[in-house]
């Protein structure tokens, strides 16, 4: 049997994980290496790839806490950090922390923030100090997650969606994005901004709202805000992030980011 049937065997009947311990191994440690991926992007869109999902989960069902010591640190996990970054062209700033099982292209900067078990984080993407990308999250390549973003992991269901950042988007400070919202290339989140599933974006660029929601447009420029909303104990505003525009094709560049965010007063 395959590595893929066998993890989808015991996934479904966990009696039957003993016999699938080496096939969960070997896919945690491809993913590592960045041969497997939890999610891809297709013609169709992108696509999960649910038995991967599976493996991570049982992973942590065959695995037990350990004391790891990295220089004057010490932890006490499961799993453990990601080895050989040197050898892979990864840079990582002390505490920063890449866990086994996570896949980061060459040229990938982690300042002290963290990358969890099965995301997928592409060249010349920086995570800047205290960002996180929860487990499972897809970001594309030159991408910035400025400092104290929270990338949400999506682990359960195996089918659904994780957070997927791509190419070329911007996360401003503190901006949150969770349930599987999809952000596509060269989006712009200002600081902030809270983005999921259940929030809709309202676009305001129009004579008449629209609103959106699992999904960021690509080159869309979003900032916080808010709008009422009555309840039988009153009126009160709930977060609605705000989509105001859309980066051209002079401020699609990465060299000239910071004149679109300005054309936009956008806060990062």
């Amino acid at each position: 049997m395959s590595d893929r049937e066998l993890i989808e065997g015991a996934y479904a009947d966990l009696e039957l994980l003993p016999g699938a311990h080496e096939a969960v191994h070997r896919t945690i440690a491809a993913l590592d290496r960045g041969e497997v991926r939890v999610a891809e992007r297709t013609d169709a869109g992108w696509v999960v790839n649910e038995w991967v999902k599976e493996a991570i989960s049982l992973y942590f069902r065959i695995t037990e806490v350990e004391t790891v010591g990295v220089g004057p640190f010490e932890y006490h996990d499961q799993i453990p950090t990601k080895s050989g970054l040197a050898e892979q062209g990864i840079r990582v700033v002390p505490p920063g922390i890449v866990r086994y099982g996570a896949f980061c292209e060459p040229g990938v900067v982690v300042m002290p923030g963290y990358v969890n078990i099965g995301a997928h984080v592409g060249s010349g993407t920086m995570v800047d100090t205290w960002a996180t990308v929860g487990s499972c999250a897809q970001i594309g390549r030159n991408v910035h997650l400025s400092g104290g973003v929270g990338i949400g992991g999506v682990l359960e269901p195996p089918g659904a969606r994780p957070v997927i950042i791509e190419d070329g988007a911007f996360i401003g400070s503190r901006s949150i994005v969770v349930e599987g919202v999809l952000v596509e290339h060269g989006a712009v989140l200002g600081a902030n901004t809270t983005i999921s599933a259940s929030i809709p974006i309202i676009d305001v660029t129009g004579e008449e709202p629209v609103e959106i929601r699992g999904r960021v447009p690509a080159n869309a420029v979003v900032v916080p805000g808010s709008r009422a909303r009555t309840f039988p104990a009153g009126e009160y505003n709930l977060i609605t992030p705000l989509l105001i525009g859309y980066r051209t094709a002079s401020t699609d560049e990465k060299t000239s980011l910071n004149e679109a965010l300005r054309v936009f007063e956008v806060q990062v």
